[in-house]
């Protein structure tokens, strides 16, 4: 999981000729309207932290307890096997957000593979799903200061609000300040988890990990579908890869970085968890709490509700930035109103997109606190559009990258995976199917646009 393989797998895919039809590797006209006037701001830095904070976000705060309930011990396999996995998936996005830096992201790959329906489609299915998983990221965090304040689920929605309420006013500022702010967060929450892990990894005790699979290896595979929600967030930044200086060099190397980064940091938080709380790992509802409190007492519990805000603003922002410029790029392209187009270049800032995220976020988190909803259902609903998402991107890569080179091979070892864990996420994807269905029920509706 070196950086430099992935950067290697990466670039040959970005910088290898053109296999396909000349139109694949064309500028269309969408993409041409408002691209080549402006030089994208974020560098490799800043990508890189965009991309750290969207996929790990918040996926620490809770999984590590979540997968170990599932399977015990043997959840490592299962955080292992989806480390490696986003190696070939965030190398193939990487490609191709290196050899079509675009707004539009995985719906611009999809366009040019499989023609203008299949854009659409995988468009609305990345978009509509950020207000459904929005409210249940928040709430994480929420819960986590709810057990140091007290207020119990009051606390938590009002948490959850000011999330949603503050990520859209960073966004709604522009990428150079929410880059920046993604910079300093993505620095601060590595030095704490590194931290927190090496404080508590003292106290741990081999033993804790036998027996290995109590609950025997068929619950790795249930393990690895609740870890899918952690690991969504490769697609999220594909749209930012216009916004780069030089998305070509950068896109790749950010890439790179961010899977070790994000490797690291999930097995060795998964596999602290385990070695210092034991079997308890699978009954906490705040593992990162836990072990902060075994190193430094109950006082540090503080921390990781500040780390537990911070993470899930991070990952709200990398979602946030991605999807409203997806939205200005589908209303370009006429998947979705033209009145949401405004915004769509690089250096823009897309607040009519932005502005549909944030009400259907607060639609979602209203539905979420009448209903009493928990965590689980809107999640798996979130995570059946990403998996589809995967299916499709990795799709169009082995349609758009150079046959039988490296970054094809990459790209198919990812599409297989990718298809996996669509069977995985079972009946969750007939949300993602519902979208899909409503996407070309508009899309039979609208005139076409563009060339």
């Amino acid at each position: 999981m070196a950086p430099s393989s992935s950067a290697r797998m990466a670039s040959d895919a970005a910088s290898a000729g053109p296999s396909s039809p000349a139109e694949a590797v064309r500028p269309d006209s969408r993409q041409a309207s408002g691209q080549g006037s402006r030089q994208g701001t974020l560098t490799v830095a800043q990508g890189t932290a965009l991309s750290v904070g969207a996929v790990l976000g918040t996926g620490v705060i809770t999984l590590p307890a979540l997968a170990a309930d599932v399977a015990g011990p043997a959840s490592l396999v299962a955080w292992a096997a989806l480390v490696l996995l986003s190696i070939p998936l965030a190398a193939t996005f990487a490609a191709l957000g290196a050899r079509l830096p675009d707004t539009g992201g995985v719906s611009t790959y999809a366009r040019r593979a499989f023609g203008d329906r299949a854009a659409g489609a995988v468009g609305w299915c990345f978009y509509f799903a950020i207000p459904v998983g929005a409210p249940p990221a928040s709430m994480m965090a929420g819960g986590y200061v709810a057990d140091v304040v007290g207020g119990g689920r009051t606390t938590t929605l009002a948490v959850a609000a000011a999330l949603l309420a503050g990520t859209a006013a960073m966004n709604a500022m522009g990428l150079r300040l929410s880059g920046r702010v993604q910079l300093a967060l993505a620095v601060a929450l590595a030095v704490l988890m590194l931290v927190t892990m090496s404080l508590a990894l003292p106290h741990g005790d081999s033993g804790h990990l036998s027996p290995f699979a109590p609950h025997g290896w068929g619950p790795v595979a249930a393990a690895a579908a609740v870890l899918v929600w952690g690991f969504a967030g490769w697609e999220a930044v594909a749209p930012l890869s216009a916004e780069y200086r030089n998305p070509r060099r950068d896109v790749p190397r950010a890439t790179a970085i961010a899977v070790a980064v994000v490797g690291v940091l999930y097995l060795g938080l998964a596999a602290t968890s385990l070695l210092v709380l034991g079997p308890a790992t699978g009954a906490t509802e705040a593992p990162l709490s836990d072990l902060l409190a075994v190193a430094l007492g109950d006082g540090a519990r503080v921390l990781t509700a500040v780390a537990a805000v911070l993470l899930t603003l991070g990952a709200m922002n990398a979602y946030f930035a991605g999807g409203s410029r997806l939205g200005a790029a589908l209303g370009r392209d006429g998947s979705l109103p033209p009145a949401l187009a405004k915004g769509s270049g690089p250096g823009e800032v897309p607040r009519r997109s932005l502005g549909v995220l944030t009400l259907g976020g607060a639609l979602s988190l209203v539905v979420a606190a009448v209903l009493d909803l928990g965590l689980t259902p809107l999640m798996l609903l979130a995570t059946g559009c990403f998996t589809l998402v995967y299916v499709v991107g990795t799709g169009a890569a082995l349609r758009l990258l150079p046959r039988w080179s490296l970054g094809w091979w990459t790209a198919a070892v990812a599409f297989v995976a990718t298809l996996g864990l669509l069977v995985v996420n079972g009946l969750h994807t007939i949300w993602a199917l519902g979208i899909v269905a409503a996407s070309l029920a508009y899309r039979s509706r609208t005139p076409r646009t563009g060339s």
